[in-house]
């Protein structure tokens, strides 16, 4: 099993050579075609007074500022893409919703991997990828690059968050490429429950058998009696470690939840340090 065809997320001038160097490195991996995805997005347009109409010039320069952003990032994607020898394509659409128009979401449907980077907090843009978004309604497994890594490396190390969810399942899965081309995977579980099935210091253990077959050696971790949340957890867990890649289902709750309440996805998107690979 490999990425045969990966969407890399070009959202901003800032993401797009990150983002592109990352889907470069892996499709030389994987030998897989890399579709240059981009939403050509107008920001909301100031009303003129007293009628409240559009002004037609801050239309058309928002509209040119757009579309220059937009020819920049293609650029920059085309040169990169032509100098690794990968095959390519560029798409972008123009739309008032961003990423969640149906256009990219069916781009991204047909894809075995997404490449998305982080934004920089410090410096919030219009155009930035919604994650949320791509992840319910994709189907597709996403790569999320931090901020703090800008340069591709080998991914040696590898945490798989392990909760016994449908969406943690669907993520192992999904990474199968990166763990068995890994030289660690650590099977990690956080206060696991007591079932029928495992208790929790088996947490783990049949899905670790499960990657065997595939030629997967993966070890057992287990923390009992947290004292702290789970995202701390596991945050601590990829810094000791000096993880790599971290693997975990996202958002196991609904988005209303998510919405008041937040969640480890939430958490740890907020606070990357290493990649990584959601599904839902």
């Amino acid at each position: 099993m490999s990425y045969k065809t990966i969407v890399a997320i070009l959202d901003t001038v800032g993401n797009a050579a990150v983002v592109a160097d990352f889907a470069s490195a892996l499709a030389g991996t994987h030998g897989a075609h890399v579709i240059g995805l981009h939403a050509e997005t107008v920001s909301a347009v100031p009303l003129v007074a007293p009628m409240e109409i559009p002004d037609p010039v801050a239309v058309q320069a928002l509209q040119d500022m757009a579309h220059s952003e937009t020819a920049a990032i293609e650029k920059a994607f085309r040169e990169k893409s032509a100098r690794e020898g990968i095959s390519f394509e560029w798409r972008s659409f123009a739309t008032s919703v961003g990423y969640g128009s149906g256009p990219l979401i069916e781009s991204a449907r047909s894809a075995d991997l997404l490449i998305a980077a982080q934004p920089d907090p410090s410096k919030p843009a219009d155009g930035q990828v919604d994650v949320d978004n791509f992840l319910f309604e994709s189907g597709r497994p996403v790569l999320m690059i931090p901020y703090v890594i800008r340069t591709p490396k080998p991914i040696k190390r590898v945490l798989v968050a392990w909760n016994g969810s449908k969406e943690a399942a669907r993520a192992t899965f999904d990474a199968l490429p990166f763990l068995k081309a890994a030289d660690e995977v650590e099977i990690f579980s956080v206060d696991p429950a007591d079932t029928a099935s495992q208790s929790p210091m088996t947490a783990g253990a049949e899905i670790a058998a499960t990657l065997a077959r595939h030629g997967v050696k993966a070890t057992l971790s287990t923390v009992e009696g947290a004292p702290q949340p789970a995202s701390i957890v596991i945050e601590n867990r990829l810094a000791d470690n000096s993880i790599d890649l971290l693997v975990m289902g996202a958002y196991t709750h609904s988005r209303l939840w998510q919405m008041l309440f937040g969640g480890v996805t939430k958490t740890l998107l907020n606070s990357m340090t290493a990649l990584t690979l959601l599904s839902r």
